[in-house]
């Protein structure tokens, strides 16, 4: 149910977005109590946050047993573009001290959630949360933009798979700059040449559902095990 909401609220901003002005565009306020109190409690060496989109946010919705047995901090926020995250990267990642950052973003940059896609925009913010996070003794995995052949609350968007796999190939580029782990999602998820997500994985073509999130615990736990 709240997957079909989100797809609401996503229209609803569309059409209606314009007439007014956020406050708060990169929504810190959502986990600043969590935060807090993360902050609050005993040091955690093994921390690994998991910054994202709506894709993260389900994730600990749909097995927050998971995130708990894996010392994971969810931090995804639904409809999110990579500036936003940019923008809350301080709050939600660098100031909790993790051992580990998990960076997945690109989806709803290429949805144009947040007006035209740029390629080059969306690797510039991902670069600079890396390198925020390096800077910071953070170490970094980088992730693959999950596949996707349209968006239903963006139907009209061309060549949604062709610009999910040229971001790739530049995330895979990043990884390989920085020395840094890169999750390849996308390999294991994707259904055939259209680029469509395995139906199996997902219900409604973007979000994993129970049975590709646990396609993609199974890939995390293996590479976490290499860098912490």
């Amino acid at each position: 149910m709240k997957r079909f909401i989100f797809i609401a609220m996503m229209l609803w901003n569309m059409i209606f977005g314009h007439e007014a002005i956020a406050q708060d565009w990169a929504n810190k306020a959502q986990y600043a109590r969590a935060n807090a109190e993360l902050m609050a409690s005993p040091a955690d060496a093994q921390r690994v946050v998991m910054m994202g989109n709506s894709i993260t946010e389900f994730w600990y919705d749909t097995h927050p047993d998971f995130f708990a047995d894996n010392h994971l901090v969810g931090r995804g926020i639904s409809g999110q573009v990579s500036s936003q995250m940019l923008a809350r990267f301080r709050q939600d990642v660098i100031n909790l001290n993790p051992r580990v950052v998990v960076i997945n973003c690109g989806t709803n940059d290429i949805a144009e959630n947040n007006g035209p896609y740029d390629e080059d925009i969306t690797m510039d913010n991902i670069v600079s949360m890396a390198e925020l996070a390096i800077f910071n003794g953070i170490t970094v995995v980088l992730t693959s933009v999950l596949p996707c052949d349209r968006f239903c609350w963006n139907p009209s968007l061309k060549d949604v798979s062709a610009k999910i796999q040229s971001l790739n190939l530049r995330i895979i580029g990043l990884a390989e700059t920085l020395s840094a782990t890169y999750i390849d999602y996308y390999n294991l998820m994707v259904f055939d040449d259209s680029g469509a997500m395995n139906p199996a994985f997902t219900d409604d073509g973007v979000h994993p559902n129970v049975y590709g999130y646990e396609v993609m615990e199974r890939l995390l736990v293996e590479r976490l095990k290499t860098v912490r």
